[in-house]
């Protein structure tokens, strides 16, 4: 009985509120690269005790495989919303019960019940955005609202294109500029992708993850990318901008959750109800410059955070997320990306 009882207590959001201030022990996670704001976890390590260690990846589809393979010793990672999905599907989260936490409260109402992990039994937002394409308006000045800035891209900006290496997002992208459904099983229309791919490849510099010092100092001009990370790079470099694509475009939603085999639980969990602190999520958002799910945070953000035009999206432009694509699609998709990759 005994056994059954400790059982019973011991998944992470419960042992949550047993935990002094002063936790103890270690925390290892794994985010994406230049994600997280190291006063964050500078924070964290004097207020619980704990000693954090970060790794990064590039990619939804990198960290998976990371995971998968085992052996990799983190405690907390960071997928997109897709990604929660696949993941618990998959038995690799740990359910901690973040609706039962103390700061659950804080968590803006259109995020508490999402697609990805009804009622937020695994995840805690991290950050949200947008996937649109960055331009270095001196180099270009026409229309930048459109996904030909990388797919058929004007001659001055041949040569100069970045191209972040997240499959769905490029895929999706392609799928919007040729008007095609997502989640596409027609095997025409795939190939049409396809070609279009790598074709246009051939206008690109790079496929690489980091550019935000990249579009500031100018060693690109063009690129599908994120929102917060065009943000940052504007604000190095005035001439940048970010475009949304006429044709459609997608929204995301990063989220820490905790993986089953985590071996500092408790911590995770507690990190976990960390990052849902207004004061907290909004050291993660004035590092990357992405909005972050959670209510009160504006108040400790720069006053015109809110207005700034990668976060104040069109009036035209509705959030819109794309689930996990069935298993067949996802196939075909990775044999596109495999093929670009080449």
């Amino acid at each position: 009985m005994k056994r059954l009882i400790i059982g019973m207590l011991a998944t992470a959001g419960m042992l949550l509120l047993a935990l002094p201030a002063n936790a103890g022990g270690e925390l290892n996670i794994f985010n994406w690269g230049n994600y997280t704001n190291p006063k964050l976890i500078e924070k964290f390590e004097a207020e619980h005790g704990v000693k954090v260690t970060l790794s990064d990846y590039d990619s939804n589809d990198s960290m998976l495989a990371k995971i998968k393979a085992g052996g990799h010793g983190y405690d907390i990672v960071v997928p997109s919303d897709y990604m929660v999905k696949v993941m618990i599907g998959e038995g690799l989260l740990l359910e901690t019960k973040p609706n039962q936490m103390s700061n659950f409260k804080n968590m803006t109402k259109q995020w508490q019940e999402v697609y990805f992990d009804k009622g937020r039994n695994y995840s805690v937002p991290w950050q949200w955005g947008t996937t649109g394409v960055t331009v270095n308006t001196k180099t270009y000045g026409g229309d930048i609202n459109t996904w030909a800035m990388v797919f058929d891209p004007p001659a001055e900006l041949k040569g100069k294109i970045n191209v972040v290496p997240e499959m769905n997002d490029v895929i999706n992208a392609a799928l919007y500029f040729k008007g095609f459904p997502t989640c596409n099983s027609d095997k025409a229309q795939l190939k049409e992708v396809s070609e279009m791919l790598v074709t246009a490849k051939k206008d690109w510099l790079s496929m690489e993850y980091g550019n935000v010092e990249r579009f500031g100092k100018e060693d690109i001009h063009a690129g599908v990318n994120w929102n917060g990370a065009s943000m940052r790079a504007r604000l190095a470099n005035p001439a940048i901008a970010y475009g949304y694509p006429k044709e459609g475009m997608s929204t995301w939603m990063d989220n820490a959750v905790v993986l089953k085999d985590a071996k500092n639980a408790e911590n995770a969990a507690l990190f976990q109800n960390f990052v849902m602190d207004p004061e907290n999520a909004a050291m993660i958002s004035d590092f990357a410059k992405y909005a972050n799910g959670i209510d009160g945070s504006e108040k400790f953000l720069p006053a015109d955070f809110a207005a700034a035009p990668e976060i104040a999206t069109p009036d035209w432009y509705k959030p819109a997320f794309v689930p996990p694509c069935p298993q067949e699609v996802n196939e075909m998709y990775t044999k596109i990306w495999t093929n670009l990759l080449k």
